[in-house]
């Protein structure tokens, strides 16, 4: 988005920074009061993420027999029942791998161990891989070790690199501002958000804080500071707002926990403290931000580009002309927004699939609740967005009259030139 072809008047400008002002320095002091100072230290569990990891190296893999390693004291996978009981016993007469794995970092580097596959594994260890490995000291020495995960480092990295490549390409020097923007938003989610939650802050103010900070940093990067933004950002304030307090009501409703998966229930068992149903709204709040920004930078520059197109509309021209472009813009985001958390959710949904169970009990589930909850209202948001936006740049831009005044000024001798030609006439 380019800044507008004329600049705004004076009293446009000053009326904008009466409002933003004193909104970013409010986020100022957010931060300063709200800035960690350092997440509190707790013994680890060495339960899901909360495990002592080291980088590792598969150097060799043979292959052995289930029945033998099975006889040793290995269990197979999966659990008692009938099914997987015949399943257990297809295993003991198969063909399982032994594979040998060097720690490569930590201070047992260079030490080996071993670790048996089920040949109905999901993931199976090839020679040269790179592994994750936990570690847990309590544990019996040849049991300390264990592969946790593949070591996707390099591809991760690689993808990124390309993605990279690809904004700077495209977007050229905006390309390059957008990427800085992001790092930013980046360092404010790692190095506040995160650890102000942890250190007992309210989830809530902290995401408002963080993602108003956020907001500000990368609108202001990418688009410039200009009061085509500016209105940019307003829109996306009010519209932050307004799904901070429907979330606000509709998961004290509807009676959320935010407790509803391993991993949120480590973090209860870790830190009792942090309120969970908060959490779950700051990141309703975080998550819709990236599409706002979106939506809101779009409908403003239309509504700029309208205007620059016939600078005789006035407010409700540029309004009715710039929702009729938000309206296609709604659908898509919407239908982008649903499919998104549809696609996050699909494992879940399956199991409610295979379950057959009806709409209604899904639906009824707190972990399918929580998802509706979290899209819908992002989606409110969403919508809101629009005709927020563009009646605050239609109003804005409407109401910047004063730098026509030179023309119009220009104008006036032909009509009085005009008039004493007639009165000569006469």
């Amino acid at each position: 988005m380019h800044g507008p072809a004329a600049p705004v008047s004076k009293h446009l400008r000053k009326v904008i920074a009466a409002i933003l002002i004193p909104f970013a320095t409010a986020v100022v002091v957010g931060l300063v009061v709200l800035w960690p100072g350092g997440a509190p230290a707790h013994e680890r569990t060495g339960v899901g993420f909360d495990r002592q990891t080291q980088q590792a190296t598969v150097t060799k893999v043979d292959e052995v027999s289930c029945s033998s390693v099975n006889a040793s004291g290995v269990p197979p996978t999966g659990d008692t029942s009938t099914a997987e009981g015949s399943s257990a016993q297809q295993q003991a007469d198969g063909t399982c791998k032994k594979a040998t794995i060097r720690v490569d970092t930590g201070k047992d580097k260079g030490r080996t161990f071993t670790e048996i596959v089920q040949p109905d594994q999901s993931r199976q260890l090839h020679e040269g891989e790179k592994v994750v490995v936990a570690y847990e000291p309590s544990a019996p020495e040849d049991l300390q070790y264990s592969v946790t995960d593949v070591n996707r480092r390099v591809p991760m990295a690689v993808l990124a690199g390309i993605f990279a490549l690809a904004v700077v390409v495209v977007g050229r020097l905006r390309g390059v501002m957008a990427l800085v923007a992001l790092a930013i938003s980046f360092l404010v989610l790692t190095l506040f958000i995160l650890p102000a939650i942890l250190q007992g802050s309210n989830p809530l103010v902290v995401a408002v804080v963080g993602s108003s900070a956020i907001m500000l940093i990368a609108l202001y990067m990418c688009h410039g500071l200009s009061a085509r933004t500016s209105v940019a950002v307003l829109g996306t304030l009010i519209s932050l707002l307004l799904i901070g307090i429907l979330g606000s009501v509709f998961i004290d409703w509807a009676a959320l926990t935010g407790n509803t998966d391993d991993n949120t229930g480590l973090i209860h068992g870790l830190y009792p403290e942090i309120d969970m149903s908060g959490l779950l709204l700051a990141g309703i709040i975080i998550g819709s931000l990236g599409v706002l920004d979106d939506v809101t930078v779009t409908q403003t520059s239309a509504v700029w580009e309208l205007h620059e197109a016939n600078p005789t509309m006035g407010w409700r021209g540029l309004y009715r002309a710039g929702i009729r472009i938000g309206r296609d813009h709604i659908a898509s985001v919407v239908n982008t927004l649903v499919l998104a958390y549809a696609g996050a959710a699909l494992p879940l949904l399956l199991l409610f699939s295979i379950a057959q169970s009806s709409v209604g009990t899904v639906a009824n589930s707190e972990l399918v609740a929580e998802e509706i909850v979290r899209t819908l209202v992002g989606s409110i948001g969403l919508v809101a967005s629009v005709p927020v936006t563009t009646a605050l740049a239609a109003l804005m831009v409407a109401a910047d009259r004063p730098e026509r005044e030179p023309a119009m000024a220009g104008d006036r001798p032909a009509p009085a030139r005009g008039g004493r030609g007639r009165r000569r006439k006469r």
